[in-house]
């Protein structure tokens, strides 16, 4: 019906270009050449103007395509001034053109309305297509835990981390994998869920990206205090009364002592064996219960305390030995009114463990630094930093160090670290390390 005007005009001047040709065909008949003639300069005006009518309308409705086709959805045709012919028609390209703006408009309401959220959550997502590899969409999360500006495609993951690109590959849909993730330096746990969608013919696979790292620390510590503490009872349970009898029959062989032949030396064999078992027995309990240590430590005296006083304090500490040890112990603090609120005596026994440790891995260097230092992130956490530049350690290394029982040292017993984590658990903060061989290393302690 909106065209109705258009195809009446139409239709008129079809029906007089026939009239007209009929004419002419009538009057060549009857051989009145002179009207014949004055006709055909009328059809030839009547071709020319529904020549010029079907362009004019050609011309509009290539504007229309043109509007679709760019989704340029703003355009406007004059209805006003337009011949009466070409009005119903740019009345009905307005109102479609009026149409799809609308429908656009709520698409791209939904789209900004999906992508914030999406920004807002904590998971990483990527979305790449499957045959191509070609990266569709990453929201700003995945940027910011996998310290990733830009990807163009899933194939350039592959030089950054080998490891998370094949286990991205290789997850099918529907899966679930947690991978370790070295982002900046740092190893951390991710949670990878995969699933997949086609639309346009094209397959896409989804990949979500949840750091549980924190939470697999926090799973492991519990699971390690379980197993040390039922460990160091049956040890201690076990050794102990082995420890009391071997002084027992110590006591008496040394009572009965001259009652027997000694002339072999065998009494003084016994004693000495009798000894060594006593001695390890002492030593295995000693050992279940410093690992007992672990499991002690399960309340907090929180107090606001200064980092300047927790730097002074570690520096009258360590540094007489660091000096003597030819060690340069630099601090670093910008901020001298940081505070942080947590139990002095343990953060002051974490710090401890980390400078000897450091002072331990800068010991063969010409020139070795410790540097004790504190800042704020962006996400208001304070973060306290000690660096050396020692030897630095493999990623294999790193992913070991706060295992119970690990050590590098032959003298270490494993806890330092183990402790110094389990600590910053209880603040409800986490302990982080980077290192690069050769370099040195960097252990974080976040706020």
């Amino acid at each position: 019906m909106k065209f109705k005007k258009f195809e009446w005009a139409l239709s008129i001047r079809i029906i007089l270009l026939l009239a007209i040709m009929i004419g002419i065909a009538f009057l060549l008949v009857k051989a009145n050449y002179t009207i014949a003639g004055i006709s055909c300069l009328v059809l030839i005006f009547q071709v020319f103007d529904l020549f010029r009518f079907s362009n004019k309308s050609n011309e509009e409705l290539q504007q229309f395509v043109e509007s679709v086709h760019y989704r340029d959805f703003s355009r406007r045709f004059d209805e006003k001034h337009a011949p009466a012919s070409l009005q119903p028609m740019r009345k009905g390209f307005n109102e479609i053109n009026t149409t799809f703006k609308t429908i656009s408009k709520e698409k791209e309401t939904q789209y900004v309305y999906l992508q914030n959220i999406l920004e807002l959550v904590d998971t990483g997502i990527l979305s790449y297509e499957h045959s191509t590899g070609d990266v569709m969409w990453m929201n700003e999360p995945l940027k910011k835990l996998l310290a990733i500006p830009y990807l163009k495609t899933i194939h350039s993951l592959e030089r950054r981390s080998e490891n998370l690109y094949a286990e991205i590959t290789a997850i099918n849909p529907g899966e679930n994998k947690v991978v370790s993730v070295k982002g900046d330096k740092i190893f951390f746990k991710v949670l990878l869920s995969a699933t997949a969608f086609q639309t346009d013919g094209k397959k896409y696979k989804l990949i979500a990206f949840q750091n549980i790292n924190e939470a697999m620390e926090e799973t492991e510590s519990k699971a390690w205090q379980k197993l040390l503490s039922v460990m160091t009872h049956e040890i201690m349970n076990s050794v102990a009364p082995i420890s009391s009898l071997a002084d027992t029959l110590k006591n008496r062989l040394q009572l009965a002592v001259h009652d027997l032949s000694n002339k072999s030396g065998s009494v003084d064999d016994l004693e000495l064996g009798i000894d060594t078992i006593k001695k390890r027995s002492e030593g295995l309990l000693k050992f279940a219960e410093t690992y007992r240590n672990l499991n002690k430590i399960n309340t907090l005296t929180l107090s606001k305390i200064y980092v300047r006083d927790l730097f002074e304090t570690m520096h009258n500490l360590m540094q007489p030995t660091l000096v003597k040890k030819n060690i340069e112990l630099e601090i670093i603090l910008k901020d001298p009114d940081l505070v942080l609120e947590a139990d002095a005596s343990l953060i002051e026994q974490v710090l401890i463990n980390l400078v000897i440790n450091a002072a331990e891995a800068v010991k063969e260097k010409e020139e070795p630094r410790i540097l004790l230092s504190a800042y704020i992130t962006p996400k208001n956490k304070v973060v306290v930093k000690i660096a050396d530049n020692g030897n630095g350690m493999s990623e294999e290394l790193v992913e070991k160090i706060f295992i119970p029982f690990f050590s590098t040292r032959k003298t270490g017993s494993g806890i330092g670290l183990s402790l110094c984590k389990q600590i910053m658990l209880l603040h409800k903060g986490t302990i982080q390390v980077q290192s690069v061989e050769g370099e040195g290393s960097a252990f974080l302690l976040y706020f």
